[in-house]
């Protein structure tokens, strides 16, 4: 029987809810965004028919502010990712409330002045958030459709806290809380973008994995050869690249209940050389607790 994900929720004293408990899905590519761009701009579309249109509602503008997303504006958002070298964007389902549904996308020209002083690390990065509620077979065939789609180098789904990122006490409660529920991520993807390069961003219910990791692993068979844990699949997609899932249905574990998840654990183990570090920066006041939470299921 599957276990339904945590309720959680911190509420601000204006009556708010500043987090909760959520499922994302997330793919980093090492690729400047124009060779990406219409490729995002269809993974936006399979996104839209799998969730429906009006999930997606809200978009800023160029000065920040935030404007209904009625069909107009979503063609406008199809040519700017088509047609700008580097976009950012953005397009929720609320812009006063926290968010069930957000798309969110960064491109890099990996040609940039900026991205030759990291040469390996800058990522072009997308990101697709869903309300809890969402069934795990649904969820993994959305995640597995954007997979087929993009040309990811690494790449994860699953549970995972929906947060107003930009303050730092809550991101200590969310690395806290996260040591609890350690199938919980904590998303950051638009700062992971500038360190994953090409290593994974942690361990989640379906990781995706491409070149160089996969290869670096032998392969597909010989990673599933390694992966002993009851419940866990391995599957090919494509020569390079391949998804490892960790159980039938999305599981938050309880390390209170002793739901340590062994199979998360397994694949920890397996790919520590290649799991890379969130850069620690000021917006993480006590880094402890972020290396404690990245080390959830090693130590």
């Amino acid at each position: 029987m599957p276990m339904p994900l945590p309720f959680v929720e911190v509420v601000a004293g204006n009556g708010s809810v500043i987090m909760k408990a959520g499922l994302s899905i997330c793919f980093y590519m090492r690729r400047s965004h124009r060779e990406l761009a219409p490729l995002i701009s269809q993974a936006l579309t399979t996104y839209l028919q799998a969730v429906g249109r009006q999930s997606l509602t809200w978009y800023p503008d160029l000065e920040g502010e935030w404007r209904a997303l009625d069909d107009s504006a979503l063609q406008s958002t199809h040519r700017e990712l088509l047609t700008h070298p580097v976009p950012f964007i953005q397009l929720r389902d609320s812009y006063g409330s926290l968010v069930d549904y957000q798309f969110l996308y960064r491109g890099v020209d990996l040609d940039s002045p900026e991205s030759r002083r990291a040469p390996g690390l800058h990522t072009s990065a997308v990101s697709f958030w869903l309300p809890a509620s969402l069934g795990g077979g649904s969820f993994r065939e959305l995640a597995l459709s954007l997979a087929k789609l993009l040309p990811f180098n690494s790449g994860h789904a699953g549970p995972s806290f929906h947060a107003w990122l930009g303050m730092k006490d809550l991101m200590q409660h969310m690395f806290q809380l996260g040591l609890r529920y350690p199938g919980m991520d904590v998303p950051d993807e638009h700062n992971n973008a500038y360190s994953v390069g090409d290593k994974v961003q942690g361990i989640h219910w379906m990781n995706f994995l491409g070149p160089p990791v996969l290869e670096a692993l032998g392969g597909t068979s010989a990673l599933a050869a390694r992966l002993q844990t009851p419940g866990t699949s391995v599957e090919a997609l494509g020569e390079d690249r391949a998804v490892v899932t960790l159980g039938a249905e999305p599981d938050a574990g309880d390390t209170t209940e002793g739901r340590v998840l062994p199979a998360h654990r397994e694949l920890a183990r397996i790919l520590e050389p290649w799991l890379a570090k969130r850069e620690v920066s000021r917006r993480y006041r006590d880094n402890d607790a972020l290396r404690k939470w990245e080390r959830r299921f090693l130590d």
